[in-house]
């Protein structure tokens, strides 16, 4: 098995059709990535992860490129699900143009983007997350300027389960997961028993949990993962920030709010000579004083990118609610979802600053 191989050469349609598209929103957004965006060693590295296409037998499989660049389509324009986006890239000429598949020529199946998310995992995700922030550290966004840590609820995909079955559900699943796995039989889809209880504003929640880090300047997404929504935000500090560098430098400072004030994270921050940005808050024996009020005051004005981040994906993107069942999955699809964010951002960006040159 191979790659399909597409003529780019346009037909006297697409070139006929070329401007009337090139003048709507979309294609010129969608152009705008593709002139900002080096597609080759993200190409690279995810052809290189990518298990279908490396025999030369059998029916050719699509471009992983393509289909990447079809989950962030997914992403961009709020598309809910596979069969849609698939329906989406088959009425869209833009949709066609951006992921290189001729107009004459049907979307990749549903089935196909949903097995791409599973054939290529969240550690390629990650290094493709990698390079595009390094590419977009080369256009002058700062990605080691300082961070700011947070974390959002995700509230599961399916019906709740009560607290007292979660268990019992959750042996069963291992048990037939083991028996299955002996007859080489994959497991069909199930409940979210990967999600568990939570409290927020006193009200009990049924999800997952995503913490991220942003950096304070250009608002990009430096790193995000999943856990259940049961995990304390100060759990997972230290692995949201080590997964946050990817510069050369340490960043001078991390800003988090009350809920990671502990002892422990400002020992990690100070034995790597990392600036202490976390808000503080009242102890049982002593309250704030009038210079931590006012420290507190000064972070918020710092870290509010990370809610833009949240308010923004959970609009847009319906990053509020979870897609899938698994930790697994969820984590794959927020990374996609940050990937989205920081094009984007850097894309309405960099047209700001050049309105505001031709001024």
């Amino acid at each position: 098995m191979a790659f399909k191989e597409y003529n780019h050469r346009p037909s006297f349609l697409e070139i006929e059709l070329s401007s009337i598209i090139g003048k709507s929103r979309t294609q010129k957004f969608l152009s705008n990535v593709d002139s900002y965006i080096d597609w080759e060693p993200l190409e690279s590295i995810v052809t290189s992860n990518y298990p279908v296409g490396q025999s030369d037998y059998g029916n050719k499989a699509y471009p992983p490129l393509m289909l990447l660049k079809a989950t962030l389509l997914q992403k961009w324009f709020g598309i809910k699900s596979d069969p849609e986006l698939e329906n989406q890239i088959n009425d869209r000429i833009s949709f066609k143009t951006f992921i290189g598949l001729p107009l004459a020529d049907p979307s990749p199946d549903h089935s196909v983007i949903c097995r791409f998310r599973e054939r290529v995992g969240k550690d390629t995700l990650e290094d493709i997350h990698h390079e595009l922030l390094y590419q977009f550290d080369s256009l002058g966004f700062s990605i080691e300027s300082g961070m700011a840590v947070d974390a959002r609820i995700i509230k599961s995909a399916s019906r709740p389960v009560p607290g007292r079955k979660l268990k019992v559900l959750r042996e069963k699943r291992k048990a037939r997961a083991q028996q299955r796995k002996a007859t080489r039989r994959s497991m069909r889809f199930q409940r979210d028993l990967d999600s568990d209880w939570t409290v927020k504003n006193n009200k009990p929640v049924f999800g997952m949990k995503e913490h991220a880090a942003i950096d304070v300047k250009s608002g990009l997404v430096l790193s995000t993962c999943v856990s259940k929504a049961s995990e304390h935000d100060t759990n997972y500090f230290q692995y949201t920030v080590a997964k946050a560098i990817h510069g050369k430098e340490l960043p001078p400072k991390v800003y988090a709010d009350k809920g990671y004030c502990g002892e422990p994270n400002r020992n990690f921050l100070n034995m790597n000579n990392i600036g202490d940005g976390i808000m503080r808050k009242n102890q049982i024996n002593a309250a704030l004083t009038e210079h931590e009020i006012r420290r507190n005051k000064m972070i918020s004005k710092v870290r509010y990118k990370i809610e833009q981040y949240f308010g923004i994906t959970e609009k847009y993107h319906g990053a509020g609610k979870a897609r899938f069942t698994t930790i697994l999955k969820e984590s794959w699809d927020h990374l996609s979802g940050a990937m989205a964010f920081n094009i984007k951002r850097v894309i309405l960006t960099k047209r700001k600053q050049e309105i505001m040159a031709a001024v």
